[in-house]
């Protein structure tokens, strides 16, 4: 079950930001401080940003050795002799 979630939320992640790249075709571009990115479509701006915020989601888990499941492993048993 916990599988199917973590199939669905990328693939409603994807169905919604293609619905608001047809609906926002006018380019925009990001200020920050003094500097300003090219414009670029708000549709693909939030999909670079989404696909960032994955990455440092997982980076994160890696880094610190979390489990996204919360399950514990077994230890191997040996077999008896």
């Amino acid at each position: 079950m916990i599988r199917l979630v973590f199939a669905l939320v990328p693939a409603i992640w994807v169905v919604a930001i293609a619905i608001i790249a047809v609906q926002n075709a006018t380019p925009v571009s990001i200020q920050l401080l003094t500097l300003q990115s090219i414009a670029i479509p708000f549709g693909v701006l939030l999909a670079f940003c989404v696909a960032a915020g994955m990455l440092a989601a997982a980076l994160v888990l890696l880094v610190l050795g979390g489990n996204p499941l919360g399950a514990t492993r077994r230890p191997k048993q040996r077999p008896e002799p």
